[in-house]
């Protein structure tokens, strides 16, 4: 079995020879530059990769990535992203798969591959950054993104399973690279996914939007024991959906909300998730705590 890695990129110079130095072992690479105005095809090139020049779409990237699936002649497909690499243990584990005994029709046309996600230099091991499984291993023709919007998982025809190893994604390096595309770019395909749902907000989700993500990554995932960079990050993400809010609020119109004691009702929805913080706290101290401790902890958190 032949693998063909697949590459969408657009102004990458600073970071694909790293992605195709770690799959220089693939019978075919595929590079779809997507009007690049730096290095990004002649660096493709010098790798010996098939390069593809195709017109820039910021708003619906899949697009380019569907092409380049295209033009893959290898039997299995591995699609990347120019920020990421193929670690060495992930490597071996897909030639594995190339090579091993085909056995039956019935086999995984697909697999996801968990990413370890760097982020502000640090391998963050919570929240919703990890495991992060991605569906990026398929068998050529099984598999193709939506194309509905930028954030989204490929789909395959078939049955999937899951790899071990890991996909080296290195996200986010800056403040200003974070906020530009999660903030921006990324709000933008949410905001309009929300509304093609039919979905309606109303005006305390300016609350719980947010607080929901922030608890969420911070607690129930465990985004805590990342230390500062898990706090940060899930503040980040809380903001994120706070914008995702004001964001359908005003493709909705700036509506207004009128009631007779708006200060109160907002107190109100503060003091639930007030509520909601102290039983996350406390829940954790009690899943950390020592034995002898933990019953008396239980106790107040059947007082919250």
């Amino acid at each position: 079995m032949t693998l063909s890695a697949v590459i969408s990129a657009y102004n990458e110079e600073e970071v694909l020879k790293d992605c195709l130095d770690s799959v220089t072992w693939a019978d075919e690479i595929v590079v779809v530059d997507n009007e690049s105005v730096d290095r990004t095809a002649e660096i493709a090139e010098e790798h010996r990769a098939k390069v593809f020049k195709r017109p820039n779409n910021p708003l619906m990237l899949n697009i380019n990535k569907n092409f380049g699936c295209t033009k893959a002649t290898g039997d299995w497909i591995l699609s990347l992203d120019a920020d990421e690499r193929v670690s060495e243990k992930l490597s071996q584990e897909i030639k594995a798969i190339l090579h091993g005994p085909s056995t039956s029709s019935h086999e995984p046309v697909g697999f996801f591959i968990p990413r370890k996600n760097i982020i502000f230099g640090k391998w963050i091991e919570h929240g919703l950054w990890y495991p992060d499984y991605q569906l990026r291993l398929f068998r050529n023709g099984k598999g193709k993104f939506p194309g509905k919007h930028n954030h989204e998982l490929l789909v395959v025809k078939g049955k999937t399973e899951k790899l071990r190893e890991h996909i080296i994604h290195y996200n986010y390096t800056s403040t200003n690279q974070y906020v530009k595309k999660i903030m921006d770019y990324y709000s933008d395909n949410e905001v309009a996914s929300f509304l093609e749902s039919g979905k309606t907000i109303r005006w305390y989700d300016a609350i719980r939007m947010p607080a929901s993500d922030f608890l969420t990554n911070f607690f129930a995932r465990d985004g805590y024991k990342d230390g500062l960079h898990g706090l940060v990050l899930s503040l980040l993400q809380a903001f994120y959906m706070f914008i995702v809010f004001v964001k359908i609020w005003e493709k909705q119109g700036f509506w207004e909300y009128q009631s007779a004691d708006f200060l109160q009702e907002t107190k109100s929805e503060l003091a639930g998730k007030g509520k909601e913080l102290g039983y996350w706290i406390n829940k954790v101290r009690i899943e950390n705590a020592p034995t002898a401790k933990r019953m008396l902890l239980k106790l107040k958190q059947k007082l919250l």
